[in-house]
């Protein structure tokens, strides 16, 4: 038997040791597989923390969140309830729940509130301020720290939802624990195997931002700027999408196999669409305008409130 089968078939006979080290590894595979449930939330929150360090924290945040939910749903599997998370609108529902909650973060981080619809510049009107106000320091516009509180809260509600990893976890590893007090283990050490991976592609995305010569006002800037509109504008793509395959649940299996048996690998279709949209196009996108905008005027951002 490969490793691959190993990991994605496991056989009966697994001691609980045995169990919680292939749950771990999967969570790693989790944690470094295109997914979009963590890669666009890590990328927006990592990025914003504009350092390493900051960056890791963000990693560490969501995924103790995403932890404790999926404690939560290998129990669930163990108790054979978590079948009810498989109907077909809830993939839609979730996307609509987790694109909303980005969509108020960014809207914090941009606008220092939690909603604003710039509906005036949407429909072709003057601006709530003019360019010249927008340049400077201490205007309203300038952007707002993350919030680690919002990448907990997202964590945890990210994982709802059943897919390859969590099917094999509530479906195949929890059940076989022997116990509902040792069933939440089997999340935890999947969640861990996913912080580890988080922890360091939060590093890796937050280092993003630091090229050339800048400021630390402008590196802030960069980040929280970059971090805003990418929950902002991704958030709304989550919300869109998520409706429609509420709507159209059968589009969630519209796609091309790449016959790969690794999951998030094994299938181009709406998910793998979604990251490339939020993280490729939307946080491109924000990445550039903010280096730009960057270099155009001084930046003095708001001070970080507490996490």
């Amino acid at each position: 038997m490969s490793i691959l089968d190993l990991l994605f078939s496991p056989p009966t006979g697994l001691t609980l040791a045995e169990i919680l080290a292939l749950a771990a590894i999967l969570g790693l595979l989790h944690g470094i597989t295109p997914d979009e449930h963590t890669w666009p939330i890590t990328f927006s929150y990592a990025i914003g923390s504009y350092s390493t360090r900051g960056g890791m924290r963000s990693g560490f945040v969501f995924s103790a969140g995403f932890t404790s939910q999926r404690a939560i749903l290998t129990t669930l599997g163990y108790l054979g309830l978590a079948g009810l998370l498989l109907a077909d609108h809830l993939d839609g529902l979730i996307y609509v729940v987790v694109g909303a909650v980005m969509f108020v973060a960014g809207s914090y981080i941009l606008n220092g509130r939690y909603l604003h619809l710039p509906l005036d510049r949407l429909l072709g009107g003057r601006a709530h301020h003019s360019v010249r106000a927008e340049r400077r320091p201490g205007d309203e516009d300038r952007p707002r720290a993350v919030s680690l509180r919002m990448a907990l809260v997202h964590g945890f509600i990210a994982g709802w939802g059943i897919g390859g990893y969590a099917a094999i976890l509530v479906f195949v590893l929890a059940p076989r624990v022997g116990s509902v007090l040792l069933a939440p283990l089997v999340g935890v050490a999947f969640g861990l195997g996913t912080m580890a991976m988080q922890v360091m592609m939060g590093g890796v995305f937050a280092n993003l931002i630091r090229r050339g010569r800048m400021t630390p006002d402008q590196v802030r800037y960069i980040g929280q700027k970059t971090a805003g509109r990418t929950l902002y504008f991704g958030g709304a793509a989550f919300v869109a999408i998520g409706a429609v395959l509420a709507l159209f649940p059968a589009l969630q299996s519209a796609g091309v196999a790449t016959g790969s048996i690794i999951p998030n690998l094994d299938f181009i279709g709406v998910a793998f669409v979604l990251i490339v949209v939020v993280v490729g196009v939307i946080g491109g996108w924000s990445l550039a305008k903010a280096y730009r905008e960057s270099r155009r005027f001084a930046v003095t951002a708001a001070p970080d409130p507490p996490a």
